[in-house]
């Protein structure tokens, strides 16, 4: 009984949402190359879904980590003084043509790699990516739980008809 009822639960609309909110998050944080871990040890954690949290963090790839991060570096320098925002970005695409270099299997890599930024740079990030996050993870919920509540009805209304 206890299985079938975590089973459910992460089918539910609110761990279902939760799960995009809490991949989505994570997505923004300066934690490419453990992501995955992350997000799979909390959504397990918090009974969310696991699929939907996972498709979310790849809003942050090789592709999309120099102009995300660099945003949240700019939103975090509003609290934090740091380098320019142009270096930063020019030290991002430097790091994003390491990335490119490095195989699948070595995430923990890239993560030292953001780590080893120095404070000047990842305390403007962390803070920036915190804030950004929250506002992108919120948005997300409440878009999510408001779609799935509609499918749902959806549904019900058309088995009611036939």
């Amino acid at each position: 009984p206890l299985f079938k009822w975590l089973v459910r639960l992460r089918k539910s609309p609110r761990a279902i949402a939760g799960g995009f909110a809490l991949g989505t998050f994570i997505a923004f944080t300066p934690t490419i190359g453990v992501q995955f871990f992350i997000v799979i040890f909390l959504a397990t954690l918090f009974n969310l879904n696991r699929p939907a949290a996972f498709v979310t963090i790849w809003i942050t790839n090789v592709a999309t980590f120099a102009p995300i991060y660099t945003f949240n570096y700019w939103v975090g320098s509003l609290f934090f003084s740091g380098p320019s925002v142009g270096e930063v970005y020019r030290t991002f695409l430097d790091i994003t043509s390491t990335f490119m270099k490095m195989e699948v299997w070595t995430m923990l890599d890239q993560f030292l790699v953001i780590m080893g930024l120095g404070k000047d740079i990842i305390i403007p990030l962390v803070i920036g990516s915190v804030l950004v996050g929250s506002v992108a993870a919120g948005v997300i919920y409440l878009l999510a739980i408001t779609l799935l509540h509609w499918l749902i009805n959806r549904r019900a209304r058309k088995r009611i008809l036939h």
